[in-house]
């Protein structure tokens, strides 16, 4: 239900969008200042020597004051791999993807 409402949002308010994407850009960019979020090099750095592959997506979240990355990676054989980690100190929270099962405490 959220994901249809944030579509019709979207689709409600096509113009005002750039503006919403470049609050989020600044808003992002200001937390990895303040030391509130690590930079992603130090993220992907994590991400590839536990997991390896190719990094297919990168989406930086604020869920209820705490930092989320969540990262999709494409396994040297064909498998998708998802990983959240806290923003804020590279832990992996949850790894999913065939194979894995799931793993992580989130």
């Amino acid at each position: 239900m959220r994901i249809l409402t944030l579509l019709l949002a979207g689709a409600v308010l096509a113009a005002p969008m750039p503006v919403l994407a470049d609050r989020d850009h600044d808003h992002a960019r200001r937390a990895v200042e303040e030391g509130k979020v690590l930079p992603l090099r130090r993220i992907l750095d994590t991400v590839e020597a536990q997991f390896g592959g190719s990094v297919l997506e990168v989406e930086l979240d604020e869920d209820d004051g705490r930092w989320l990355y969540e990262v999709k990676l494409l396994a040297s054989d064909g498998r998708i791999i998802e990983v959240k980690l806290d923003a804020a100190t590279a832990e992996v929270l949850k790894a999913k993807g065939a194979g894995l099962g799931r793993r992580g405490r989130h």
